[in-house]
Parts: structure tokens; C-alpha cells; sequence
């Protein structure tokens, strides 16, 4: 069955040119904004491409599409570069957007992807265990270094990618020191940096050219460079290419971010759908944490919906207790704790081998069993 595209605007021209991009997807239909509510029931689309509106009202029409039409996928197409407004629309339910007329090539092979997974969705539904992202960019954060932020988003990725039928790729953004190549004994050379020169041009084989494949979940690694000099040639705007170039070929982007709040690193937090703040139980990170919340308000980032405090490192020695977090912390602490557990993970990181190897796997430690437990109850479809 084919998938059925509802292309929504008022601009007449605009429509005309989109209309002959989709002059190959046969069940295709054309509405303005005020048939909306009236018609999108009769049509059920499968994909939606909306255009740009007046700005308020733009929202309100998003939530009303997904409250009547929750599996559709929406794109959305904009004529202007106000990329704090397009990142609003992601939030309001959009799942990718694109500025006319630079990124018409994107735009096209996003329709091709998105028409391919609703086949491919239809044919195959009860296979799948886990819901497919569709490009949700999970981001890993900690104020504090030692939090054991890395591993913790490194095994999340595996297990992401060995438990379901999704494509994971993890961004290491730690881009001066590095660090996701050692807990997945990855050695190559490729690294973000390659990207720079088709930066404005991104698509998904410029990114899978230099990502390497973990050799036991195959999950794909975009690894921070070796030399630390080459990092700093990449500015925020890069960051949110690449980002935005990830979503549109992978079902999950997982990033994982240094504790270090620059340019780079908000833009990362900017474009990411969920915010997982990695905290161990003491007194420090209990104080980090407190100063990073008034950062986020100075910096005028909105993290009330995004943001999740994932405790690490759990024993009976904690200096705190979950109730001295939530004492203190008015930001969503998540049910989820992962137990210290140096004795299962510690001679997997001495021999250079990762937390998941494979989905079938007996024996795990506490750490990876807590982690597939998470990525379970978060994730089910």
C-alpha cells in the first residue's frame, strides 16, 4: 500500500513547487491550514509536509495534527533560518524540518526514507520490540567529571541497538579528550572533523563514510578527533548539522557530552529531544548540579520537559540518600539507578571490551543488566 502524503500551506507558489517534488508519490493530497480540522480525519495521512504559518498559531495546528493523527510522520518546511523557531516545531512534534530552497535535496531523500519506513513498518510491525525513534537525539550530561557520564551513554547505545531493530548512532562530543573509543577498543584515524568539508551538504553517506561500526553490536561510532588542535575548527552551527544530518538517517542519536558548558556543547542540549544529567550520590555533584541549573536559566535554556537526573554508581556507602536529591532537587530524578559495580565492569574496561556484546548474552553485569532494564521500560512501543 502506498503511503498517503497531505502537503498543508497557504502560500500557493510554495505549494506548486512541492507539488512537483511529490509529482512521483501518486496518493498525495493538498490542503490549506483551515481544512485542516475539517479534513485530516477523511485523509489519515501516513506523512504530513507543513509549511511555515504565523508562529503561535503554527504550534496549536502541530498539536492538534498529533492529537488526531498520532502515527504520522511530519515534515516541516521553512523559507527562513530562524533555527530557535524550527527547533520549537521539533519539540511541538515535528520530526525533521528543512529551510526551501537550500536543503530541497534533503528534503527529497528524508520523503524517500520516511515513505521506505512506512512500507517497511507495515510489512514488519510485529517484529519490532522497541519503538523506533525516527531520529530522537538522546544527549548524556554531567557537570561533574568521574560521573562515569560516558560509560553510562556508551552501553545505553549498545543496548539500544543489540534490543531492538532500531539504527543507534553514538556522537562522541568530548572533542579534546575523547574517551567513547576507549570503552568500545575502537583504534581509527576517521573522526567529525572529516565532515567539515562537506558541512553545508551533509547527507547520510557523507556521515556512515566516517562513522566506525563497534565490532559487536555494530553500532555506529562518530568518534571525537585525536588531535585536540583539529577540534576547535568545529563551531556550534557544525554541531547542529550534524546533529540534524543524524536524525535524518538514524532511528536514535545518542550523544554523549563533556562536562564542560561551551558553544558546543549547548547546541547539542538545543537539538536534543531528551537530556539524561548523569549525578552521583554526594555532596559535590549535589552542588554541581545546583550551579549547572542556574546556567541552564542564564542561558534561557527550557530544560523543564527534557531534562532527567539518572543516578550513578548506587552502593550502600553513598554519602546521600535518594531522598536528599529529591530534598534539594526540584528537576525530574528518574526511578532508574545504576548499582556501582567495579567487580563486573572494571576487567571488562582493563581488556578493552565493551559492556554488551550481544543480545543473547547470560551473564552481564549489575551495570549493563540495569541499563537493559532502562532502555526497555523507556522505550517500549
Amino acid at each position: 500500500m502506498d503511503a498517503k502524503i497531505l502537503l498543508i500551506t497557504d502560500d500557493g507558489a510554495l505549494r506548486d513547487q512541492l507539488m512537483d517534488t511529490l509529482e512521483n508519490y501518486p496518493n498525495t493530497e493538498s490542503i490549506t491550514f483551515s481544512e485542516v480540522k475539517m479534513e485530516i480525519d477523511r485523509i489519515s495521512p501516513d506523512i504530513i509536509i507543513m509549511t511555515e504559518t504565523d508562529g503561535e498559531y503554527e504550534i496549536d495546528l502541530l498539536q492538534y495534527i498529533q492529537r488526531e493523527i498520532i502515527s504520522s510522520i511530519i515534515l516541516f518546511i521553512s523559507q527562513s533560518h530562524d533555527f530557535f523557531s524550527l527547533r520549537e516545531t521539533v519539540r511541538a512534534g515535528v520530526h525533521d524540518f528543512f529551510v526551501i530552497p537550500d536543503e530541497i535535496a534533503q528534503f527529497k531523500d528524508r520523503l524517500q526514507k520516511s515513505v521506505k519506513l512506512f512500507s517497511e513498518d507495515n510489512e514488519k510491525t510485529s517484529n519490532i520490540s522497541l519503538g523506533r525513534g525516527r531520529g530522537s537525539v538522546v544527549s548524556f550530561f554531567s557537570g561533574k567529571g568521574g560521573a562515569g557520564k560516558t560509560l553510562v551513554a556508551s552501553t545505553y547505545a549498545q543496548t539500544l541497538q543489540l534490543e531492538s531493530h532500531s539504527e543507534v548512532v553514538l556522537l562522541d562530543l568530548n572533542l579534546q579528550y575523547g574517551g567513547v573509543e576507549t570503552y568500545m577498543n575502537i583504534d581509527s584515524n576517521r573522526s567529525i572533523v572529516d565532515l567539515q568539508p562537506v558541512i553545508n551538504e551533509l547527507n547520510e553517506n557523507h556521515i556512515r563514510n566516517v562513522t566506525e561500526a563497534e565490532e559487536h553490536s555494530k553500532i555506529e561510532v562518530l568518534l571525537s578527533p585525536r588531535d585536540a588542535e583539529k577540534a576547535e575548527n568545529i563551531n556550534d552551527a557544525d554541531i547542529a548539522r550534524i546533529i540534524r544530518a543524524c536524525r535524518r538517517s538514524y532511528d536514535f542519536v545518542v550523544i554523549d557530552l563533556p562536562a564542560e558548558m561551551n558553544a558546543n556543547t549547548h547546541a547539542a542540549l538545543e537539538e536534543s529531544e531528551k537530556i539524561y544529567y548523569v549525578m552521583n550520590l554526594d555532596t559535590i555533584s549535589l552542588r554541581i548540579f545546583s550551579q549547572v541549573e542556574q546556567l541552564f536559566t542564564r542561558l534561557g535554556m527550557d530544560t523543564s520537559d527534557r531534562l532527567e537526573l539518572i543516578v550513578n554508581m548506587k552502593n550502600n556507602t553513598n554519602e546521600l540518600k535518594l531522598d536528599d536529591l529529591k530534598n534539594f532537587i526540584a528537576a525530574n530524578i528518574s526511578s532508574v539507578q545504576l548499582r556501582r559495580d567495579e567487580k563486573g565492569v572494571q576487567p571488562l574496561l582493563n581488556q578493552g571490551e565493551p559492556l554488551r556484546k550481544s543480545a543473547e548474552e547470560k551473564k552481564l553485569s549489575a551495570l549493563a543488566k540495569d541499563i537493559r532494564k532502562w532502555v526497555h521500560t523507556q522505550n517500549k512501543s
